[in-house]
């Protein structure tokens, strides 16, 4: 059941991600994988500084979202990089 519940949230946060900056269209496995490491970088930062530990909770989620956000930025940071240097 915790397994189900990290995927569904990963894939939550990597949607929200997705919404908040808005540039492309993703696949659910790319928005999955990018909620998972944005749940695993945000959340559990966000976690750990709101004292929560590692449980569900509100600063969880929405470290989550914020750490997808980030991760998103960061990959098309290096896919604009990526292009740039392709030329």
């Amino acid at each position: 059941m915790l397994i189900l519940a990290i995927l569904v949230l990963g894939l939550a946060a990597g949607w929200a991600a997705q919404l908040l900056v808005g540039n492309g269209k993703r696949s659910w496995g790319q928005l999955l994988l990018i909620g998972l490491a944005g749940s695993f970088v945000g959340g559990m930062l966000g976690g750990l500084l709101s004292g929560q530990g590692i449980r569900l909770g509100l600063s969880g989620v929405l470290g989550s979202i914020i750490g997808a956000v980030v991760v998103l930025l960061v990959m098309q940071a290096i896919g604009a990089r990526a292009a740039k240097g392709s030329r």
